[in-house]
């Protein structure tokens, strides 16, 4: 196992698992030698096995789903994650459930059953993440002023990766006003921090030219 990389938590079960297994089947082989009748006692087994796997479906199901995030790793250790409508820091995985720390420091448990059927957001898989935002100005407004502006406050930011480029432009023109699009690229990691320092220093930069940015206009980051 340990050749074939098997995760750590799974080696200690299938070890008992497959011990246990070898000592039920030198039990039966031994009764079969000495001539006891097994028919009975196969249906006991039997039936006890079907009500013992409609009282712990739920529990296979979210062993099985252990099993399969260890095996697949969709996710890893200190990856933050979205998933199950709860979104955190992967603390620790377990045969039967995650655990999840959020920003705010509470802890989330989430049954693998549930986690591994569901659509599961990984935000660190990969090295780099786009930062998405968008504003928007009335018509009175000079675009290229505006990109100019901004594209000064994204220089100015720190941990925003070069490449690839930062993006400026319109990205829709509507009833009431211009709407700008500003995409940038960082480490995930660094994501939140970048974003906060650079919508403020947007704010700020656009008010100092005189440009007006109404706070019902200000859409939020995806």
């Amino acid at each position: 196992m340990s050749k074939r990389q098997v995760h750590s938590t799974l080696q200690p079960f299938f070890l008992s698992l497959t011990v246990t297994a070898l000592y039920v089947l030198l039990f039966l082989t031994v009764l079969k030698i000495v001539g006891f009748e097994l028919t009975v006692f196969s249906t006991i087994i039997g039936a006890f096995s079907v009500a013992a796997g409609l009282a712990l479906s739920g529990t296979f199901q979210n062993f099985a789903g252990g099993v399969l995030i260890l095996l697949l790793k969709p996710f890893n250790l200190s990856d933050y994650i979205v998933a199950q409508g709860q979104e955190g820091t992967v603390t620790s995985i377990q045969l039967f459930y995650t655990v999840l720390k959020t920003i705010d420091n509470r802890t989330i448990i989430i049954p693998n059953g549930k986690l591994f059927n569901e659509v599961i957001i990984n935000t660190n898989r990969e090295k780099t993440r786009r930062l998405d935002f968008e504003l928007k100005l009335t018509y009175v407004v000079e675009v290229d002023k505006v990109k100019e502006i901004i594209y000064k406050a994204i220089e100015v930011t720190p941990n925003l990766l070069r490449t690839p480029k930062p993006l400026v432009g319109v990205i829709a023109l509507e009833i009431d006003g211009i709407r700008f699009t500003v995409r940038v690229w960082v480490k995930p990691d660094d994501y939140l921090g970048a974003k906060i320092f650079l919508q403020e220093k947007i704010v700020k930069d656009l008010r100092n030219a005189d440009i007006q940015l109404p706070s019902h206009h200000v859409l939020p980051g995806t």
